[in-house]
């Protein structure tokens, strides 16, 4: 009977440890998931100006939470006015980036003729306030309506672009307001399916941005493109979106999530960009 009860014990210790040890680590997930999902502290410091991409950068700021305040930044496209407005891409940013360091997006779009438009998340950069999904897409629905009140933006030609966390918002926003195309870079499928890649339930997500529940109701024209050796979020979740999309244009480079497109590939990438933008009417044929 002792040896029973003993060895009773031993089986309860090698099912109960490593349950606990789960359980523990879910736990821990949910409560420091801002910290991983929003690393705001991660992200370069502000710059010293606000006119670093152009003279004639606006800044358009939104009142937020207790007094403080979020921006976007509006670069026009060099030939944009109110009587020859140019398309508008929107671009929102990494998990651990800021609107002041994105020079390999602004640069290429403008070469296009397009204008840009940089918002900025709440905790990040300058802003003030916490991120969050809901504050996240509160702020691009608000954002998104300050800008179609400029006559230099052509209203009918507006590309939501999203790199990594910011595919979140960008889909969101597509689903909320008129857009002309989408562009998702390195975008997953959901945080929900991420909590799951890293060996947590799906279920302790509190900002689970279910791109893969969207992607499907959407009709606008999509590309999306994803590394194969993306370390960080799998490939499998960008083909996964790609096969739930309507209408998607799909591509892979050989690279991982952070050295997106790959060394050598920056201009295949914004050739195949502007390639899409074309088929999906928001670009002349003459653009390049």
């Amino acid at each position: 009977m002792k040896l029973k009860r003993r060895r009773g014990g031993i089986i309860r210790r090698l099912v109960l440890y490593p349950l606990l040890l789960y359980v523990t680590y879910c736990t821990a997930m949910y409560f420091f998931q801002d910290h991983l999902l929003f690393p705001a502290d991660m992200a370069p410091p502000p710059g010293l100006t606000k006119d670093r991409y152009a003279k004639n950068t606006v800044v358009i700021t939104l009142d937020i939470d207790h007094g403080k305040t979020n921006e976007a930044w509006f670069i026009p496209a060099p030939k944009a006015s109110a009587t020859a407005p140019a398309p508008v891409a929107i671009f929102f940013h990494g998990n651990a980036e800021i609107i002041d360091y994105l020079d390999e997006i602004v640069t290429p779009y403008q070469q296009l003729g397009v204008s840009v438009y940089l918002p900025e998340y709440r905790g990040y950069g300058r802003a003030g306030g916490t991120p969050s999904e809901s504050a996240i897409i509160d702020d691009a629905l608000r954002f998104y309506d300050e800008l179609i009140k400029r006559p230099d933006v052509d209203k009918t030609r507006i590309i939501l672009h999203g790199r990594s966390l910011g595919g979140g918002p960008a889909t969101a926003l597509a689903s909320m307001r008129p857009s002309k195309a989408l562009v998702l870079q390195s975008v997953f499928t959901s945080t929900a399916d991420m909590a799951n890649t890293y060996g947590a339930p799906g279920f302790v997500a509190r900002h689970p941005f279910r791109n893969d529940r969207i992607i499907p109701t959407l009709s606008l024209p999509i590309l999306i493109a994803h590394g194969t050796v993306d370390d960080i979020i799998p490939v499998s979740q960008g083909r996964e979106l790609a096969r739930l999309a309507k209408h998607a244009t799909f591509l892979e480079y050989p690279c991982n999530h952070n050295g997106f497109p790959g060394d050598g590939k920056e201009q295949e990438w914004w050739d195949a960009v502007a390639k899409f933008l074309r088929k999906a009417d928001v670009l002349s044929e003459a653009s390049h």
